[in-house]
């Protein structure tokens, strides 16, 4: 019983799959909503009154939810997390029906990463990463809207550079344009192009004009490794250096500092990693981006050495409030060093 105590929560798979799919059900919405006996939920989630019983029992046992009374269910402070209003917007991370649980299922694969050092996407899913989301339109709506998730974060990155000497801004690999949204919202006069795979900067189109930014950014659908529109004062990659390997990574900056030229600027917002290698946030990070797509965590000073090795030189570096590190990159060539 011992060794079961020390190793059962390590190995346990069954609790985070009954998280999320009651996270998936919205089941503590519905109860939220005053639903709470077992076959109303079922009727409501369109689900199996008996099975549904038994993994919510389960979740009870594990301390999410509660079971005041055979057969009805209620919500404590864990299973309040699940509720789609709640402020830490957990559910949609956990939803396999989105990108945020499907993330996951990713890691069945796990033993192919470790034994190849190749991503356990398409093993999974049959394609890679990318190439996947740009067939399921859906799940790369979901990933879109997932990686603009949060508004603090967003404008924590956002209003970790001083744009007030620039005139236009080009976010390289954007997703649907919530940065430049923040940026543009809080800075009239600037103006701004989106850079990302044609279905993606489709829905970027509509995100900005919803906030009545359409007529200030333009909108290029195509890969980031193509030569990139110039023409810019300030390139931006948020959080899209650490999707990928060396290689790849060293190339897209390269990408940048061409189109920057001898005037133009690169900056680049990563989540922060001068925790370190031994940190349990960074080494998670680290593994998923592997699995995922074939990328890689950094600490700044590894991100410093991708930008000398593309031609660029950080000319400043500060870490945000919430986490990330701002890297503002300017050419070599345009110093002389």
């Amino acid at each position: 019983m011992r060794a079961w105590r020390t190793i059962g929560p390590l190995m346990d798979l069954v609790t985070p799959m009954a998280l999320r799919v009651a996270a998936t059900l919205r089941l503590a919405d519905l109860i939220a909503e005053g639903t709470t006996h077992t076959a109303e939920l079922a009727r409501r989630s369109a689900t199996d009154p008996d099975a549904l019983g038994r993994m919510l029992r389960h979740l009870v046992c594990h301390g999410v939810f509660t079971e005041p009374e055979p057969g009805r269910f209620g919500l404590n402070e864990t299973a309040e997390l699940l509720r789609s209003g709640h402020p830490a917007a957990l559910r949609p991370g956990l939803d396999l029906d989105g990108f945020g649980g499907t993330m996951d299922l990713a890691f069945t694969g796990l033993l192919h990463t470790v034994r190849t050092g190749e991503p356990a996407w398409e093993t999974v899913f049959g394609a890679p990463f990318w190439p996947h989301l740009a067939a399921h339109p859906e799940r790369g709506a979901s990933f879109d809207a997932t990686m603009s998730a949060g508004p603090a974060l967003v404008r924590d990155a956002a209003e970790g550079y001083d744009w007030s000497e620039a005139r236009h801004v080009t976010d390289v690999g954007g997703g649907r344009g919530a940065l430049l949204a923040e940026v543009l919202r809080n800075h009239p006069g600037l103006r701004a192009t989106l850079v990302d795979l044609p279905e993606t900067v489709e829905r970027g189109r509509e995100f900005l004009a919803a906030r009545g930014l359409g007529d200030r950014c333009e909108a290029v659908g195509q890969s980031f490794f193509a030569p990139l529109p110039t023409g810019s004062d300030v390139y931006v990659l948020h959080k899209v250096v650490h999707d990928w390997d060396d290689e790849r990574a060293r190339a897209l900056l390269r990408g940048c500092a061409a189109a920057a030229g001898d005037r133009g600027r690169v900056v680049v917002t990563e989540a922060d990693g001068t925790s370190g290698e031994d940190s349990a946030e960074f080494a998670e990070m680290d593994l998923r981006m592997l699995v995922l797509a074939g990328g890689r965590e950094r600490s700044p000073g590894g991100y410093a050495a991708l930008v000398s090795a593309a031609g660029l030189r950080v000319a400043g570096e500060h870490t945000r409030p919430l986490g990330h590190v701002v890297l503002d990159c300017v050419p070599r060539a345009a110093d002389g060093r």
